[in-house]
């Protein structure tokens, strides 16, 4: 029997994979941003059903690998990935970004968990969140003393005390600059997602002295095989 792929996508590593797939293959997407026409692969949009689900997709389609390029942070569906994949019997890869590492002159901190960010938060005033739409939960609980700005890939309405921007990168390091002095940004709140396209704002933290609030990266399920890069990957699919 041929390979078929399912490749479940999150990270722009995965659609430089998904670009190098031909029609057997299946690349799966969340259904958040924009779905890419380019491809060659079949395109898959929306939720399994959880790792019970996914294993009864893996055996119906005749899925004979798993890929997980999910985000960093997607735990729960990479624990559903790793299930699923024993489930169906077959094998689960992962492609895993290596996380940033602070640098001389970074102000790095790191929290776990929402209760430990708003801790460390207390004393600044107007933090950036780059959390996606997590904190959009949190609207009703900004202190009077801050005002926040949040960045996700979509705009949606904030309140009062906090602007949402609507973005998608690559960013520009003197767009990020001009984007911290003129909401006067005195912290900025990430995740350690390991993207080049995001990682403008860490220099621009840095020069500018404005500490780092990192959210810990979660512990993610054990796999087959993991690789630290695209290019890694497609190697050992045989598709570069």
């Amino acid at each position: 029997m041929s390979q078929r792929i399912l490749l479940l996508g999150g990270i722009t590593e995965a659609l430089a994979i998904a670009r190098l797939l031909g029609p057997q293959h299946i690349y799966s997407l969340a259904g958040i941003g924009r779905v890419p026409d380019d491809l060659h692969c079949q395109v898959r949009v929306g939720g399994f059903g959880g790792a019970p689900g996914l294993a009864s997709y893996l055996r119906e389609a005749g899925i004979t690998l798993l890929v997980d390029a999910t985000h960093p942070y997607a735990a729960q569906i990479s624990a559903n990935a790793a299930s699923a994949a024993r489930m169906a019997g077959i094998p689960c890869w992962a492609l895993r970004r290596p996380a940033w590492q602070a640098q001389a002159g970074d102000d790095w901190r790191e929290v776990d968990g929402w209760a430990a960010l708003i801790t460390q938060l207390a004393p600044f005033s107007r933090p950036l969140f780059t959390l996606g739409r997590e904190p959009l939960q949190h609207l009703h609980e900004i202190p009077p003393t801050q005002f926040w700005t949040l960045r996700a890939l979509q705009a949606c309405p904030g309140n009062a005390r906090c602007e949402v921007i609507g973005a998608r990168g690559p960013f520009q390091l003197e767009d990020e600059r001009a984007l911290f002095t003129s909401r006067g940004i005195d912290v900025l709140v990430s995740k350690n997602s390991g993207s080049l396209a995001t990682e403008p704002k860490l220099e621009v933290a840095r020069g500018l002295g404005v500490p780092v609030l990192i959210l810990k990266r979660p512990v993610l399920a054990e796999v087959e095989r993991v690789f630290y890069s695209g290019a890694e990957l497609a190697a050992a699919l045989g598709v570069d």
